[in-house]
């Protein structure tokens, strides 16, 4: 089959489009023909690796994806061939105390696919039947694998740990990103009202366009925690979405009383400093969470199926033009999922 992989950590000038063998489904497996396969922020991070990072080389990038299942492995049940599927891209072992009790995304022997295991960006890919959710006929598969991660992270974090309702304020840090797309809308459906802060105004006229009710720029309002303190009417915001993480010390001074920070991630530094008398003496709570369980992504991507929440595709190029698509991801210009093509 076709593929994109890298033998070494490096630029995006490390990724290879080559030949790799197809995998042949294990037993409870089914094989799929990947049509589409989207970006994270994540496949430039394992492209570039990290201290303690082991991967069985070469690896093969790519979180997110989705197609058509061409072959059953045995004792594969649920699906069949020709149907189209999109993958839930968090690993759980299903065999742990807390895959069990359907909490898999709180694994002891958690994998991410595309992180520490072979992904998607390939022609074929081989998956237990678990990881996988029926598309509907005639809904478009880029939109599916777009959906995939950003969606299932987005609610849990929004849903099941912030406990967002209807009537609160929720401040996102950043526009463009899946995740924070995802966010907007997210918050929109709970009833709940959206400020964006954006890093341009184009991107910010994008996030009004799903739903955004308050824009503030951060390029013209450098301490865009006090924009939002009067965008508020100076009461502040119940609850602040921030995965970059350098910016937590602005987001803390952002929220009111018994706010909540919501955090999935950290695209600007995984370490900073931050000052504690705003969590202590405004009762805040940090809230952290990593994808979703298996209910939690069949529940919102059925939401996605039905049009109530919208998969927002950049732009896509094709399989062996990933590196380009790198490039466009860390300049940081696109709003919404950058996806590939696997024709």
């Amino acid at each position: 089959m076709k593929t994109i992989l890298f033998h070494k950590h490096g630029g995006p000038e490390v990724l290879e489009y080559t030949d790799f063998p197809t995998p042949q489904p294990k037993p409870g497996e089914v094989l799929i023909h990947l049509r589409a396969a989207a970006l994270n922020r994540m496949d430039l991070f394992v492209r570039e690796g990290w201290a303690g990072l082991k991967l069985e080389l070469p690896h093969i990038p790519g979180a997110d994806g989705a197609g058509e299942i061409v072959e059953l492995g045995e004792g594969a049940t649920g699906f069949q061939v020709g149907d189209n599927v999109v993958i839930n891209v968090n690993l759980g072992c299903g065999e742990c105390d807390q895959c069990k009790s359907g909490h898999d995304n709180l694994c002891s022997k958690w994998h991410l696919l595309g992180e520490t295991v072979r992904g998607t960006y390939c022609e074929y890919i081989a998956l237990p039947v678990k990881q996988l959710h029926k598309v509907p006929n005639g809904f478009d598969l880029h939109q599916a694998a777009g959906a995939a991660l950003v969606y299932q992270t987005a609610w849990h974090s929004m849903v099941k740990r912030g406990e967002v309702k209807a009537g609160e304020t929720v401040a996102i840090v950043g526009a463009g990103g899946g995740v924070n797309s995802a966010s907007i809308q997210i918050a929109k459906y709970l009833g709940a009202k959206a400020i964006v802060i954006g890093s341009n105004q184009k991107k910010l006229e994008q996030a009004e366009a799903v739903g955004a009710d308050i824009l503030i720029d951060r390029s013209k309002e450098e301490d865009w925690s006090k924009a939002v303190f009067y965008a508020t009417e100076k009461r502040g915001v119940d609850v602040v979405v921030d995965n970059v993480g350098a910016t937590f010390p602005l987001s803390l001074r952002t929220l009111k009383k018994g706010g909540r920070l919501l955090t999935v991630g950290n695209s600007a530094a995984p370490r900073f400093e931050i000052d504690n008398r705003f969590i202590f003496a405004k009762h805040l709570s940090i809230l952290g969470s990593t994808m979703s369980s298996i209910a939690g992504f069949r529940e919102v991507m059925d939401l996605v199926f039905a049009g109530k929440l919208k998969s927002i595709v950049d732009k896509t190029f094709p399989l062996q033009e990933a590196a380009a698509a790198h490039e466009r991801l860390e300049r940081g210009e696109n709003f919404g999922k950058i996806t590939l093509d696997i024709s």
